[in-house]
């Protein structure tokens, strides 16, 4: 009876001290699992701050990538860590590596002689071999953007078996580089120190390494664009001073000529160029030329028509002698670029002007018709072709002169196709018509206000609508 007693008491005993016993065990798990969390947040914020000590000592991407698996290595606790980049022909190739990563894909045996070099020349294969992106685990993260937790690499036949030991995998994980919509590459891991595999909690910690290490990846990129943007600002105002400096800084003083000209880049440089200057004899020289392209090679193209030019016109009474001797000079500077150019030689003395056309826009005469005395606005051709285009003995058989009268009350008006071709809210272009006739409801005005008559135009016709190329304006008017 006792006995009965005594176990009934000792069955209490352990019914009252068994949820005690239980509350204690999910009181230690508790513990522990807060343990392992204040650890991976650790060592997440550990990642961080080496990533945040790479940006600030302005590293490059090489060099980036370097210390994000050295970083990996130590926040895991693996014993290698590699990172791989898809290249523009879409295979996966390795940029970073620390350990004995196993490649990817079985060693030639001619290469497994090698191996006393261990790290150096396992680097050396992962840097040389590539393979699809979507090819074993790494292709596998590339393909769905997931990662690969692989806790027993051995019974996973992705996963390549080497026969050097030194380069067994054991257990792996891969995660994807990735910010927003921009995928930089996969990083992996292979092997614990502890030999171990690796846990659902390494997993957790590796992909949130690899959030901090594309975020940083993302940062270098943008830092990188910013100095390179400052830079190329720097650049740009440096040639946009340049190319003041080269232009016109007020027109000549001749008798009997009324001078005008206006210019706006579309960005800081142009390719459109004029240059007004003296000849002998009471002549004006004028040049009105528009650069292919945009930007500081067409600016430094435009820089070296300019200087060229200045240099060889007074030798020509010709304006097509002169832009002959002018593509010849310029030869192999133009690089698969080439310019359009109106060179005229104003005569008031002779009451002429002489025109030659390299493919450039139409020049416009304000005048008044001989016959009836009615002003009128016409477009003038002349053959020719730009500079740079074609062969030189081609280009100086079709250039030719056209002379015209050049009489008190008319005018003579240049340009380049970003004021004619100046786009309205429908798309619609100024054009030569409107231009004339501008021109000719213009025509009591002188060339200042002239000009500024059909820029007002043009800017009405465009209404919000910017500027898409670069325009030049000249005018010349006879008093």
């Amino acid at each position: 009876m006792f006995l009965f007693l005594f176990i009934g008491v000792l069955l209490g005993i352990l019914g009252l001290l068994l949820p005690l016993y239980k509350a204690r065990r999910m009181t230690d798990r508790l513990e522990e699992e807060k343990q392992q969390l204040m650890q991976e947040r650790q060592l997440v914020v550990d990642f961080m701050h080496h990533m945040a000590e790479a940006l600030g000592e302005g590293l490059t991407r090489e060099a980036l990538l370097q210390r994000i698996v050295h970083a990996a290595i130590l926040c895991s606790g693996a014993l290698s860590a590699c990172v791989f980049e898809r290249t523009d022909e879409r295979k996966m190739r390795s940029s970073a590596v620390e350990g004995l990563f196993p490649p990817h894909r079985p060693l030639p045996p001619a290469m497994r002689e090698k191996l006393a070099t261990r790290a150096r020349f396992i680097e050396q294969v992962l840097r040389s071999e590539s393979f699809p992106d979507d090819e074993g685990i790494v292709g596998a993260v590339v393909q769905t953007g997931r990662g690969q937790l692989i806790a027993d690499a051995g019974a996973d036949g992705r996963v390549v078996r080497h026969e050097d030991p030194a380069l067994k995998v054991r257990s792996l994980i891969a995660v994807p580089l990735q910010f927003r919509d921009t995928f930089f590459g996969v990083l992996a891991v292979a092997n614990s120190a502890d030999g171990e595999p690796f846990t659902q909690n390494d997993f957790s910690l590796m992909q949130s390494l690899a959030e901090q290490a594309a975020l940083a990846l993302h940062n270098a990129e943008f830092l990188h664009f910013q100095l390179e943007k400052r830079q190329l600002d720097l650049d740009l105002s440096l040639a946009s001073g340049i190319q003041q400096m080269l232009l016109p800084k007020e027109a000549p003083q001749i008798p009997g000529l009324d001078i005008d000209a206006r210019y706006t880049p579309a960005q800081k440089v142009s390719g459109d160029f004029y240059d007004l200057f003296t000849l002998p004899g009471g002549r004006l020289g004028v040049a009105v030329a528009d650069v292919s392209g945009k930007g500081i090679p067409a600016s430094l193209l435009m820089a070296i028509c300019r200087t060229d030019l200045r240099q060889i016109a007074p030798r020509h009474d010709s304006p097509a002698k002169t832009l002959a001797e002018l593509n010849r000079a310029l030869g192999g500077d133009l690089r698969g670029m080439f310019i359009t150019i109106l060179y005229a030689v104003i005569d008031p003395a002779r009451g002429e002007v002489t025109v030659a056309r390299a493919g450039h826009e139409l020049p416009l005469f304000l005048r008044t018709d001989a016959a009836t005395g009615t002003p009128m606005a016409e477009f003038v051709g002349s053959e020719g072709m730009p500079l740079g285009m074609v062969p030189d003995e081609v280009f100086s058989a079709v250039i030719a002169d056209r002379t015209e009268r050049f009489l008190p009350g008319e005018a003579l008006v240049l340009y380049t196709d970003g004021l004619t071709e100046a786009p309205n809210e429908e798309d619609k272009e100024f054009s030569n018509a409107r231009l004339a006739d501008a021109v000719h409801a213009l025509r009591a005005r002188g060339a200042r206000e002239l000009n500024d008559g059909i820029l007002e135009t043009v800017h009405r016709f465009a209404g919000s609508v910017a500027l898409r190329d670069d325009l030049t304006l000249v005018t010349i008017k006879r008093v």
